[in-house]
C-alpha cells in the first residue's frame, strides 16, 4: 500500500488565532498562541513564515470575514505570502488562476462553515484532483482544515446530525468527502457541542472505520497517511468500532434507540499519537512531543 506523502492536519474548530471574530476580543487559550497555536504548527510543517498559504472560504457563508480573519492571524506569526480563495460554486473551482495558484502554494487550508457545500463544490473537478495529487506526492505539501474543513477531509462524512438525538437510528447524516484519507471519520467541535453519540453512530454504520472526535483548539496531525500527533490545547477522541460485538443498528427502524456493545474509546493530548491502520494510541507521537505536567499535591 502506497502512503501519502504530504501531512494531513485537522483541527477541531475554534482554533486560537489571537482573536475571536464574532466579539473581537482577545483570547488566548491553554497553551501560548505563538509558541504552541495550531496555526503556528502549520506554519512550522510547511518550511516557516515564508511559506505560501492558500485559504478557501468555500465552507462559509461570511467568506471575507473568515478570509480577512486568517489574514490576520497569520500576519500575527509572521506569515505574509497568503491568499484567499472565495471559490463560491464548481464554476469558480474550475477557474484558471486558482488551479495555478493550487500548484504553487505550499499550504491548502480549509475553513469552518457547511461541509457539505466543500464536498458539492469539489467533487470530482480537477482542481480537488490537484489538490490530492500533491497531498500524495509532495512530502513538504500540507492540507489543513478546520471544523467543517477538517470533517471534510475524509472518504466518508458526516454532514448532519443532532446531538441530542444522535442516539437515535437514522439522525446521523454521511455522503462522501473529499477522500484525503480512507477508513476514518472526522467530526469536530466535538465535546463543547456533545457529539460522541453522533460519532459512535457513523463508526457502528461503518465500523472499519476509526472515529477521529476533534475539541475545539485542537487538532491532530497525519504523517504517511497514517500516523496522527494530538496538537493544541484540547482533547482528541479516538473511537475504534473494530471489535463491535454486537450493534443493533441494521435491525432497527429509524428513530429508534441504537445499540453497540464492545466500542473501543481513547482520549488523546497534546503529543500522544494515534497509528490508523494499526490501531494503536501512542504515549508519545515523537520524542518529547508530550509536555510533562507538575501535579502539587498538598
Amino acid at each position: 500500500m502506497q502512503f501519502a506523502k504530504g501531512k494531513l492536519i485537522a483541527i477541531g474548530g475554534a482554533e486560537d488565532k489571537g482573536t475571536d471574530l464574532e466579539t473581537g476580543k482577545i483570547q488566548r487559550n491553554n497553551l501560548n498562541f505563538f509558541e504552541l497555536g495550531i496555526l503556528s504548527r502549520i506554519v512550522e510543517e510547511a518550511g516557516g513564515p515564508m511559506c505560501r498559504i492558500e485559504v478557501i472560504t468555500t465552507a462559509s457563508m461570511i467568506p471575507y470575514e473568515v478570509g480577512d480573519n486568517y489574514l490576520n492571524a497569520f500576519g500575527k506569526i509572521g506569515c505574509t505570502n497568503i491568499g484567499v480563495m472565495h471559490i463560491r460554486n464548481r464554476a469558480d473551482a474550475a477557474n484558471s488562476e486558482f488551479l495555478e495558484r493550487i500548484t504553487t502554494c505550499d499550504v491548502v487550508m480549509f475553513s469552518g462553515g457547511n461541509q457539505l457545500r466543500l464536498s458539492s463544490t469539489f467533487g470530482g473537478t480537477v482542481f480537488l484532483e490537484k489538490v490530492l495529487e500533491r497531498y500524495h506526492n509532495e512530502p513538504a505539501f500540507v492540507v489543513a482544515g478546520t471544523s467543517a474543513g477538517a470533517m471534510a477531509m475524509s472518504n466518508t462524512m458526516i454532514y448532519e446530525g443532532n446531538a441530542t438525538r444522535a442516539h437515535l437510528k437514522g439522525e446521523v447524516k454521511i455522503t462522501t468527502g473529499l477522500g484525503f484519507m480512507d477508513d476514518v471519520i472526522f467530526d469536530s467541535h466535538f465535546e463543547k457541542r456533545g457529539r460522541f453519540a453522533r460519532l459512535a453512530q457513523a463508526v457502528a454504520a461503518n465500523p472499519s472505520c476509526i472515529g477521529i472526535g476533534l475539541g475545539e483548539d485542537t487538532g491532530m496531525i497525519v504523517t504517511n497517511g497514517n500516523k496522527m500527533e494530538g496538537i493544541g490545547s484540547g482533547l482528541v477522541m479516538i473511537v475504534d468500532g473494530h471489535d463491535i460485538m454486537h450493534s443493533n443498528i441494521a435491525d432497527i427502524p429509524d428513530g429508534n434507540p441504537i445499540s453497540i456493545e464492545n466500542l473501543k474509546v481513547h482520549f488523546c493530548e497534546h503529543g500522544n499519537g494515534y497509528l490508523v491502520n494499526e490501531r494503536k494510541f501512542l504515549m508519545q507521537a515523537s520524542e518529547g512531543s508530550v509536555i510533562k505536567k507538575q501535579v502539587n499535591v498538598e
